[in-house]
């Protein structure tokens, strides 16, 4: 059989709703992990978001649905994407080094009762991997989304949102599937 635009197309539909499908399997930390969502956003309390090339695209997008609007005329609510601001990020690699581009930021944007969101698909990203090792350390809570097993951040966060599979691009699917599940959440609890 030759591979052809349909066969892809109907191939990468049917993986990528496998993929979602199998959030079920992780609804208990989904659970959990929007109760601490929405537990900080009614706080008054932020969110920093941080993630590397298609995670920081993640990441960026979360923070726009809060701080701007999802589908609701609702209140802004606070939200950093830690990968936004290019200056900054530059600044920290050249003088502390790339694995605490976000780590550094979290040191000095942090409040207590803001919570720590880091976005890796392989679970392996040294600066995500630091910046949960900051929030641990100055007292927050965290939340990763990861997949492929969850890599070296596995257990590192408050609650661990680990995509079923080994697919990265499922991960990266699902991880913009739980974003929004969340802004859901947060329209309906916000006002």
């Amino acid at each position: 059989m030759s591979t052809t635009p349909t066969n892809l197309l109907d191939n990468s539909i049917a993986a990528t709703a496998r993929c979602i499908e199998s959030l079920k399997e992780i609804r208990a930390e989904i659970d959990r992990a929007a109760e601490l969502i929405l537990k900080t956003v009614r706080s008054g309390n932020k969110l920093l978001i941080c993630g590397n090339g298609g995670s920081a695209a993640e990441a960026q997008h979360f923070s726009t649905e809060l701080v701007g609007r999802y589908f609701k005329n609702r209140r802004s609510l606070p939200s950093v994407a830690l990968s936004s601001d290019g200056s900054l990020i530059t600044c920290i690699g050249n003088d502390y080094g790339f694995d605490a581009a976000f780590s550094r930021q979290i040191e000095g944007l942090a409040k207590p009762g803001d919570v720590v969101i880091g976005i890796t698909s392989s679970g392996n990203s040294a600066n995500i991997l630091a910046a949960l090792e900051t929030a641990k350390k100055l007292g927050l809570e965290s939340i990763s989304f990861l997949g492929r097993g969850g890599g070296k951040a596995r257990g590192m966060a408050t609650v661990d949102l680990i995509i079923p599979g080994d697919s990265g691009r499922c991960a990266q699917e699902a991880h913009l599937f739980l974003v929004h599940h969340f802004c859901d959440l947060i329209d309906a609890a916000v006002e």
